[in-house]
């Protein structure tokens, strides 16, 4: 087999210089596209999966209103369809956060600072955050440890961030928000062992 010959040394820095001009432009480029930046989130190890703004009301809070409360939801579907369903304007429903039940991949769906149309009734929208849970209320296997766990520990951070006491006067399901019809979380929500980990976390 015939060996090739190595390049003068005119034409390695020709190749080199112009690989080095052709990796500038890329360098030299904002991450993203104006308007297609991905917005910070609240919570750190949470993953933006934003919901259509056509599914909850933009605000500024605590300063347009205050934030006191916790509301822990079941989803009745899974993950992936609990992201989709916010994101379908015709819906008319988000939450902030939606937990997985395999991991506890937390999505946040809505800005904390934003309305999420979650309660079912406004003055509980303006004034708390909404967790989705994966699963459905009648099936307990969905409820994991580490379900359990990363939730919370995003809603310990929660009540930091606004100064919520950690309690069930604070954090409560949806089922408790006065008029509504839903039973989430269920029966089979482990409020004891709940508590005990926001507490811990």
């Amino acid at each position: 087999m015939e060996r090739t010959r190595p390049l003068p040394l005119l034409d390695r820095r020709r190749i080199l210089k112009g690989a080095a001009l052709a990796a500038v432009p890329y360098v030299l480029l904002p991450e993203t596209r104006a308007g297609a930046r991905t917005p910070a989130v609240d919570h750190p190890s949470a993953e933006w999966q934003p919901a259509t703004s056509l599914n909850y009301t933009a605000s500024s809070r605590p300063t347009t209103y205050t934030v006191d409360q916790v509301v822990i939801h079941v989803t009745q579907t899974t993950y992936a369809q609990a992201l989709s369903i916010f994101q379908n304007p015709q819906k008319k429903v988000s939450a902030h956060y939606v937990v997985r039940s395999a991991d506890g991949h937390v999505a946040q769906c809505v800005r904390e600072s934003d309305v999420a149309w979650h309660a079912g009734d406004w003055d509980h929208n303006t004034r708390s955050i909404g967790i989705e849970h994966e699963g459905w209320v009648d099936r307990p296997a969905y409820f994991t440890h580490t379900l359990y766990e990363r939730s919370a520990r995003l809603t310990a951070s929660v009540c930091d961030r606004y100064g919520i006491p950690k309690d069930r006067a604070h954090i409560i399901g949806h089922h408790e928000v006065p008029g509504t019809d839903h039973t989430d979380p269920g029966p089979n929500w482990d409020w004891v062992r709940y508590l005990r980990l926001v507490n811990s976390a």
